[in-house]
């Protein structure tokens, strides 16, 4: 089984040195700049449980030298992975699963759900179609990851909490595919469940990362203290509440309830969310995929009391994007120079407006995107996307 780890990060790392232990798969990794040098030279380092493990991978910057995969993971940011789409291709065939462990709404959503939606696509998260045409949505594989990791230098990572990683099909089938490589990740010690209804457990993770990721990124607050101070407690419900409404509008259930979710975070302890950590990282924030995204499809769905000046998701939006670019103009000043990348910015994608957070980042070529959030700014909501130009 030959297995290529696209992102070899903290979550990444911490899937391929399990992996590595496993009988009869091939494992591979793509990764870049000082975490590629350091996997090349010292392999990566899982640091769990009091414990070290290591591994060896084969690691390259070029998924061109790879070769063509059974399975390949996909541990990038939501924009990072818009971003290298094309580049997959020639790890890919027919017969390759493609499996998506990216948090938010995946690019492929609506591919098996219900004919209502089927013609629907998510310009938020995967503008121009570029993720869809360059996969394509039947090697789409969805994994919902639920442990807390990261990575604490170049080549070693931190794990937290947890070791499940939920699998399913889009069209909710237990294919042989899904079984076979959760048979592998079990192998590996990791907890594999492969579900039905995968939409479910997307929303499930999903309804903490939209709440728990921007107020810990505005307040710098580990998740423990996000979960439990009363004003960002009731911040987080306030969000949850929202979005559970445009999860329900496409058929989505809630297995538990959200005092128990916010009561589960907490229980992490004073972990930085990976938001929190991108942040100050200096990297760019995964806003498109746990906020625009939510707000696009509650458009689509007529939820419009989303989009109320003030509300939770719009106003954790909105904050978090005036407070990245006051923070962006004071480095640079302090700098002496304007720099045309910003040193915090919102995803990155070069030929697409940035509408996630009203925060525009270099705008080039042909525009694209989904424009329900600058129409808030403007007081003329539509709630319909904006046609490409």
């Amino acid at each position: 089984m030959r297995i290529c780890i696209y992102g070899a990060g903290a979550v990444g790392g911490y899937l391929a040195v399990g992996l590595a232990s496993v009988e009869g798969v091939e494992l591979s990794v793509v990764a870049r700049g000082a975490q590629l040098a350091a996997i090349r030279a010292n392999g990566l380092k899982l640091l769990i449980g009091g414990e070290e493990r290591r591994c060896r991978p084969r690691a390259t910057d070029d998924p061109a030298e790879l070769g063509v995969q059974d399975y390949v993971i996909v541990c990038l940011k939501a924009h990072q992975a818009w971003e290298v789409a094309e580049r997959m291709r020639p790890m890919l065939d027919d017969d390759t699963a493609v499996v998506t462990g990216q948090n938010g709404i995946p690019w492929w959503y609506f591919y098996g759900l219900d004919k209502r939606f089927e013609s629907l696509r998510l310009e938020s998260v995967d503008c121009g179609q570029r993720q869809w045409k360059a996969i394509g949505p039947q090697r789409a594989i969805s994994c919902v990851v639920f442990p807390a990791t990261e990575l604490v230098a170049p080549g070693v990572i931190k794990h937290s909490y947890g070791n499940r990683f939920v699998l399913g099909e889009p069209d909710g089938s237990l294919s042989e595919r899904c079984r076979r490589l959760a048979d592998a990740l079990k192998a590996a010690g990791f907890d594999a469940p492969v579900v039905p209804d995968i939409r479910n457990e997307l929303w499930l993770k999903l309804w903490g990362n939209l709440c728990f990721n921007p107020v810990s990124a505005l307040t710098r607050a580990t998740l423990d203290i996000v979960a439990t101070q009363p004003d960002l407690r009731a911040l987080c419900a306030q969000m949850m509440q929202e979005a559970s409404k445009v999860a329900t509008a496409y058929g989505v259930s809630f297995r538990v309830g959200m005092e128990k979710r916010i009561n589960g975070a907490a229980r992490v302890g004073a972990h930085r969310t990976s938001m929190l950590q991108d942040l100050e990282g200096g990297r760019p924030l995964e806003l498109d995929a746990l906020l625009t995204s939510v707000q696009e499809m509650a458009a689509r769905a007529h939820r419009d009391a989303l989009y109320r000046r003030g509300a939770g998701l719009d106003a954790a939006a909105r904050t978090l994007a005036a407070h990245l670019s006051n923070l962006s103009r004071r480095r640079h000043r302090a700098a002496g120079s304007f720099a045309d990348r910003a040193s915090i910015r919102i995803g990155d994608r070069p030929s697409c407006d940035r509408a996630s957070s009203f925060l525009i980042v270099r705008p080039s070529g042909r525009a694209c995107g989904w424009r329900g959030r600058a129409s808030i700014m403007s007081g003329s909501n539509t709630g319909r996307p904006r046609q490409s130009r």
